[in-house]
């Protein structure tokens, strides 16, 4: 389904399969896995033909006594290095191996960092027994990476450089089952750059870190160069292929709270939702048989035994969004005594107030979690309203009286106590006048707002709060920080909040122009967090080497641009009951689609005019579903359907629209 911008009429409208990769020239992933560098990025000592080793197998470079190439791959990738030499001066010739994701990081004596403290160590190769292709270990297989450099302290021909891609392992990496397209380019290149930073994050669950300093090394240790720190990927962190981890250098773990963003967003562009699967069911598996207490994060992290309320309840929602996306039934079946007794342990925590009172401070590195936090129970109100979804798909009555009243506290409780009508928004607790991020998204993204007044007025407090470079969430401590995985949330806020504008706006401030256009960043991978003045240090950590350039958690606008702004939202599993309301703000084109079990959805917009009116729309939603159509203010019809059918927008809308491709007809 796709029309030109010049000349349009309804009845020309047509699709086209999602089968055949739509707008494939943004796709970020690599056509093969094994990749070359592509710009020699600088030169130290003398390296003579250094960019024969671009883009392919047949080159010739002299390294020459202690020198050193760092090449660029112009986006981040990922994998394990070979070096292919033909000669060495010496036995003990050496080519040592660097990386980093920003160029800020480039060094010929480390890597950036995977621990709390130090730069990474070098990885040697012994290029100097003799001719022939030097390959790392896997276990030092580096998640990602933009810059590589090459240290050699010998003369040494080298005349190939390759990385082995081996992220996403079992995807074929460009067969993209979802596609997005509208007519502003910076938002074409934040959706696909969401979809590959999952796809960094995809591992084969054989080479986790394995956090080999974990509770042994403190960030008040001072180690500095030449001194460096020992970092090994062969943790085995889950059964299976491949599981969704938080990043691609680090932690390369499962964490669940990462998962909140990152799920819908691999949903709408890969749809790889076996390594989801996977992930869940090694989160699962760490259930405290007893209490119900879901970890923090995955193996190995969970040997700390760390409790955190809020990502025990992102561990729940994962549940809830691989249902959405599959509708797995039976899969669901046999979690649902995990989930009953995970919301259990959560709903013991409620006291006289109605909320939840929380008792442990973890939860994403934020500060000041505790006590009737709004952010912990907005999350909370959410997950009890997903299970009482998923309740009544297995027909669990029993519990629904007993969830309904818990959530009815919570929203009345949290209402009387935190909010604030002064300033719009929702304190932290009943003894801060800190306004979070978190839970003033959180609040509308949950619906625990009482009405779309007060979202508004989250909304129009959130956007005030914006700087040159994003929004700020002043939860996370001194430095001011922007947390691109609260930001995600925000973004849904507004779009809840009837202020499709203000979403737009965040993207291109916060996503396109800084998180991916900057010099320092990878140009194609969103980054885990900056500071609110543009410099690259992350508030909660010390070690700004350390800051993941690729996270899944950043990757919130893929998945938003397509429910949100092409208008296809799922009501029920798979979509088998839908909903289509785009709202474009002022972009005046949209095209987009994905896939679940049940078929294709697809939109395709077209707005005109100095309100940004409909001129011209079609969409597509698979045989035998229904749904419900929202175009406010538009007089017309949709003809089509599977029997060319028409139907009549009563101020706007209609309901129980069958499945199948639908034109609009304006008048």
């Amino acid at each position: 389904m796709r029309f030109t911008k010049r000349s349009i009429a309804a009845s020309a409208l047509f699709f086209l399969p999602v089968q055949s990769v739509l707008y494939e020239e943004y796709i970020l992933a690599p056509a093969s896995r094994t990749i070359y560098p592509s710009v020699v990025h600088q030169v130290n000592g003398t390296v003579s033909n250094a960019k024969s080793l671009l883009g392919g197998p047949n080159g010739s470079a002299t390294f020459q006594g202690n020198s050193s190439v760092t090449f660029d791959f112009t986006k981040n990738v990922g994998g394990v290095v070979s070096v292919t030499v033909t000669s060495s001066s010496t036995a003990d010739a050496f080519i040592g191996l660097t990386y980093t994701e920003s160029s800020l990081w480039i060094n010929g004596q480390a890597s950036d960092a995977t621990a709390e403290v130090g730069l990474d160590e070098v990885v040697w190769l012994p290029v100097g027994q003799g001719p022939g292709t030097y390959t790392v270990a896997r276990y030092h297989d580096r998640g990602a990476f933009r810059y590589l450099s090459l240290v050699s302290n010998a003369t040494t021909e080298v005349t190939a450089v390759s990385t082995n891609f081996t992220a996403a392992p079992v995807q074929d990496l460009r067969a993209y089952r979802g596609f997005f397209h509208c007519d502003d380019e910076a938002l074409n290149r934040v959706w696909y750059a969401g979809a590959y930073t999952n796809q960094i994050c995809n591992i084969d669950p054989n080479y986790g870190n394995a956090l080999v300093h974990l509770g042994n090394m403190s960030s008040s240790e001072n180690i500095s160069l030449p001194e460096t720190v020992t970092w090994y990927n062969n943790a085995t962190i889950a059964n299976g292929s491949s599981v969704i981890t938080d990043g691609g250098k680090r932690d390369r773990e499962i964490w669940p709270g990462d998962m909140s963003v990152a799920v819908p967003s691999i949903f709408v562009s890969t749809n790889d939702l076996d390594s989801v699967k996977n992930s869940l069911n090694s989160l699962l598996s760490l259930q405290n048989a007893t209490t119900g207490m879901l970890p923090y994060a995955g193996i190995p992290f969970s040997d700390l035994g760390v409790v955190s309320f809020t990502y025990h309840l992102y561990s729940l929602i994962g549940i809830s969004y691989y249902y959405q996306y599959t509708g797995d039934v039976a899969y669901l079946q046999s979690v649902w005594p995990n989930f009953t007794k995970g919301l259990g342990w959560s709903l013991g925590f409620i006291d006289s107030t109605g909320l939840m009172n929380v008792t442990s401070s973890a939860d994403w590195l934020r500060v000041g979690m505790g006590g009737h936090n709004i952010e912990a129970n907005a999350i909370l109100y959410y997950t009890i309203n997903q299970g009482l979804d998923l309740a009544a798909v297995l027909n669990e009555t029993y519990i629904v009286a007993n969830w309904t009243t818990y959530a009815t506290n919570i929203k009345s409780a949290a209402n009387a106590l935190l909010w604030n009508a002064t300033t719009g928004l929702y304190h932290d607790n009943e003894t801060t006048l800190l306004s979070p991020q978190d839970g003033n998204a959180w609040a509308i993204k949950s619906n625990l707002t009482l009405d779309s007044a007060q979202s508004a007025a989250i909304s129009s407090a959130l956007q005030a709060r914006w700087g040159q470079y994003g929004a700020p969430a002043p939860e996370a401590g001194s430095p001011l920080t922007v947390s691109p995985f609260i930001s995600s949330f925000e973004l849904e806020g507004h779009f809840l909040a009837s202020a499709p504008q203000a979403a737009l706006d965040l993207i291109r401030v916060q996503w396109a122009d800084f998180m991916l256009d900057d010099p320092r960043m990878t140009n194609s991978t969103f980054i885990e967090g900056y500071s609110f003045d543009g410099s690259l240090h992350y508030a909660p950590y010390t070690n700004d080497p350390r800051v993941s350039h690729a996270h899944g958690w950043s990757s919130g606008p893929t998945s938003l641009l397509s429910f949100y702004v092409a208008g296809l939202h799922l009501e029920s599993a798979e979509g088998a009951t839908w909903r289509f309301a785009p709202v474009l703000g002022d972009l005046t084109y949209v095209h987009a689609g994905f896939q679940t079990g049940l078929g294709s959805f697809e939109s395709e917009v077209q707005m005109t005019g100095v309100n940004g009116s409909i001129s011209a729309l079609s969409f597509s939603t698979p045989a035998g579903t229904t749904g419900r159509v929202s175009l406010p203010g538009i007089v017309g019809s949709l003809q089509g359907g599977l029997g060319g059918y028409n139907v009549v927008l009563v101020d706007g809308a209609a309901e129980n629209v069958s499945g199948g491709t639908w034109t609009l007809v304006l008048g």
